[in-house]
């Protein structure tokens, strides 16, 4: 049996889940989520412990199995923590800044790159070289961290874009560092 998905969800005080046919819905503090997963997947709410069960040891169904729970296990933390993503900007004359809802970033083009914030996405900008993108859907939270980093991706040679906190950039060389023959 799937290691992942037989382990049980605990919901948090202040969570709400609502199961109906397929479709599970999860309200907290941070908002709610709606997902729609397969029907053979059982998913069954007991005390305070979310439980999904599979119907048989398939192949496809043992996939689903730890995918399932995992999402569901994503919509519960989402409603009651919350995700985030932390950017930095790295280069000379590279910010970033709030106006309302948009971020507005200069990163070396002859405009500013303007980014608006969408639904279920807050961006905040504590330093002019970093953005925190918060919001309870994990996958919206990721997809739009990597569109902002997207305007400007970090370069092997400097090191100047916009990059993710915990990235590593691997570093190059240029063509003065090439040996002579």
């Amino acid at each position: 049996m799937s290691r992942i998905g037989r382990k049980h969800i605990a919901i948090p005080a202040g969570v709400e889940v609502k199961i109906d046919g397929s479709t599970v819905t999860v309200k907290g503090p941070k908002g709610a989520l709606s997902q729609s997963f397969r029907p053979e997947m059982k998913i069954q709410v007991e005390g305070n412990e979310i439980i999904v069960t599979r119907p048989n040891d398939e192949k496809e169904y043992r996939s689903l199995h730890g995918l399932t729970r995992t999402l569901v296990a994503n919509m519960v933390e989402g409603v009651s923590v919350g995700f985030k993503k932390e950017l930095e900007i790295n280069g000379v004359g590279y910010r970033a800044a709030k106006q309302g809802k948009n971020l507005v970033m200069n990163l070396g083009f002859s405009h500013q790159v303007i980014v608006p914030e969408i639904e279920g996405i807050t961006i905040e900008v504590p330093q002019p070289n970093r953005i925190n993108i918060l919001g309870a859907d994990k996958q919206a939270v990721g997809q739009f961290a990597a569109e902002v980093r997207e305007k400007r991706p970090p370069e092997p040679y400097k090191g100047k874009g916009i990059k993710y906190i915990d990235e590593v950039i691997i570093r190059k060389e240029g063509k003065a560092g090439k040996g002579k023959k």
